[in-house]
């Protein structure tokens, strides 16, 4: 498989825009992480990180990245005891990580778009 991929990225100057595309599009079909308030839930088996297969996962990225990730670093902070609690009722939290979420589906949305059009016109012009 690696060998008949690396024939149809080809040696161009556009090999490596065409491996990014396609090797996204493999992934594609894999679930996407989501955001939530674990005060919200009750079913602590959604904690779950089923391909490292520990019961309770987080994320998170730095901080500068998302605001998902600095609402994530100031609730474990503050979950430590190293800031002082956060003043915000679990709804509320629940609500951002809802909107977290809506934006990132619509984001992840406009990437597949974009990523089929590429492919598109990758197909049409390949002999």
């Amino acid at each position: 498989l690696q060998k008949s991929l690396s024939e149809t990225f080809g040696a161009d100057q556009y090999s490596r825009a065409r491996k990014e595309v396609l090797t996204y599009m493999f992934s594609r079909p894999m679930q996407m992480a989501l955001y939530f308030c674990t005060g919200v839930l009750k079913d602590e088996t959604l904690f779950h990180h089923y391909a490292l297969n520990v019961p309770f996962y987080t994320h998170f990225t730095s901080p500068i990245r998302r605001y998902a990730d600095i609402v994530v670093h100031r609730l474990l902070s503050a979950s430590l005891g190293a800031r002082s609690p956060i003043k915000m009722e679990k709804e509320a939290i629940q609500k951002q990580a809802d909107h977290c979420n809506d934006r990132k589906i619509a984001s992840k949305r406009v990437q597949e778009l974009s990523a089929d059009l590429f492919f598109s016109i990758f197909v049409r012009v390949r002999p």
